[in-house]
């Protein structure tokens, strides 16, 4: 259930919205001004917000405007007694998600604030595409005066077309800003395309990027687009771009300056209007000064900066992510966790999360897959958090914990759940490769030669485990 917030001036109405709201579960915040709509959103942080245009103090556009400057990604449902095509249309070119004209059918808008909630939890126009085993389901959430920072300077650079580079630790959420930006600007009816340069060995990502032509080397049988044709004239998400190579590095450096490149293989040159946002969490200016990356192509990129800070910086947003993980692995995992206790949760605001959210959102779901009850427990998180610096993680995985996994599998068949060798397999292969990564001392080259695969594709499942790999 939400938080929902009311903007709204008539105390009837407010009544009759509150009623309505708290008979489906939400819980409900108040406001009968403007301004005061404003700074109870900036202290509460609600879920939604309905506000109404004619409003004392600052009109309805206008608190939409402070909302979406304090949170771009903020839903806001808004209302009026005046259904005129002017209206509406700044409304909703501000930003608004939905428009009520009063006197509304509650069962209609209970209907659009269902599905407002439901499409929040993911990027618009992303809802089929989120994957079932992501419990963040791409979603921005933060109160802290960095996170709000972040949130206007989206706002700012969504509808530009300049290029952005968004620097931040392995696992602070750095493809949810680019997919923000791109949603919120005006090119989120247009493709959203995203290319790991770490993940993709450097003969393979010269053709992933630029696509080859049929013949241009063994295997080519057709000629295939690559990410910038793809993109069109959407974005194009270069993650990692610190990784890439001297030689792709010029290469794409070319394509930024003269927006056209050649397919490999071919001579015929191709045009291409995506935008570019990049991400690493390398210091590219300091790479630069020592030679491991173009300067030229980092002015480039670096036309507009996002700097993400990493969790251990803003631990006042680690319960708001805490209750949405939660939420979200107990859905996925169909388990009956509904909560969790105020110490497991003083626990994990003082952990030191070195692999920031992403590591984060991997330990609450596996509490919530190995729960005996409905609300976690401080003892579920004891080996699964590091909360004095330089102590050793111990992680609680399904390698050791064949009893409890046993208890899961047996309630989970009784309840009638399917398909639960993937998540199992999943987690096997994370206890197994972290162990041998732990055992090699960190070396990426060596425990991917004991493990039998190539370090390039080690170093991106340790990066998606929240583990910095060097």
């Amino acid at each position: 259930m939400a938080k929902i917030q009311i903007i709204e001036d008539e105390p009837g109405l407010r009544k009759f919205l509150r009623h309505l709201l708290e008979q489906e579960g939400h819980t409900v915040i108040e406001a009968a001004t403007g301004p005061e709509g404003v700074s109870l959103f900036a202290l509460s942080r609600p879920d939604l917000v309905i506000s109404d245009v004619a409003l004392p103090g600052l009109d309805g556009i206008g608190v939409l405007q402070q909302i979406k400057a304090l949170n771009p990604v903020a839903p806001v449902i808004v209302m009026t007694g005046e259904g005129t095509t002017e209206i509406t249309i700044r409304a909703m070119a501000f930003g608004a998600s939905e428009y009520l004209v009063k006197p509304f059918d509650p069962a209609k808008a209970l209907r659009a604030i269902r599905q407002i909630l439901l499409s929040s939890e993911v990027a618009p126009g992303e809802a089929g595409a989120a994957k079932a085993d992501d419990p963040t389901s791409r979603v921005l959430i933060g109160k802290t005066e960095a996170m709000y920072e972040v949130f206007k300077l989206i706002g700012r650079v969504a509808n530009q077309t300049s290029t952005v580079l968004i620097l931040g630790e392995s696992g602070t959420g750095k493809e949810l800003v680019a997919r923000a930006i791109h949603e919120y600007g005006s090119r989120a009816q247009a493709p959203f395309v995203v290319i790991n340069c770490a993940a993709i060995p450097e003969a393979l990502l010269e053709s992933e990027l630029f696509g080859y032509e049929k013949g241009a080397f063994t295997g080519a049988d057709k000629q295939r687009q690559g990410k910038f044709e793809q993109a069109r004239d959407g974005t194009l998400f270069l993650d990692e771009v610190g990784d890439m190579s001297p030689v792709i590095q010029a290469k794409l450096l070319r394509v930024l300056q003269d927006q056209e490149f050649y397919r490999v293989g071919g001579g015929e040159t191709v045009r291409t209007n995506a935008r570019i946002i990049a991400a690493t969490n390398r210091d590219l200016r300091a790479e630069s000064v020592m030679g491991r990356f173009r300067e030229d192509l980092y002015f480039r990129l670096s036309v507009s900066v996002v700097r993400l800070p990493p969790l251990r910086e803003r631990r006042e947003d680690i319960p708001l992510l805490v209750d949405h993980l939660l939420r979200q692995s107990a859905q996925v995992l169909r388990t009956p966790v509904r909560g969790i206790a105020p110490a497991a949760l003083d626990l994990l605001v003082r952990a030191e999360w070195r692999g920031n959210i992403r590591e984060l959102s991997n330990v609450v779901q596996q509490a919530v897959l190995l729960a005996q009850g409905t609300i976690l427990q401080p003892e579920q998180f004891a080996n699964l958090v590091l909360t004095e610096p330089g102590t050793p993680v111990v992680e609680s995985n399904l390698l050791f914990n064949a009893a409890a996994i046993r208890t899961r599998i047996t309630e989970a068949i009784a309840a009638g759940e399917q398909n639960l060798l993937p998540p199992l397999l999943a987690e096997l292969e994370r206890a197994a490769i972290t162990a041998v990564y732990d055992c090699c001392g960190g070396n990426v080259s060596l425990a991917a030669k004991h493990l039998g695969m190539h370090r390039v594709t080690l170093k991106s499942k340790l990066v998606s485990f929240g583990v910095t790999a060097e």
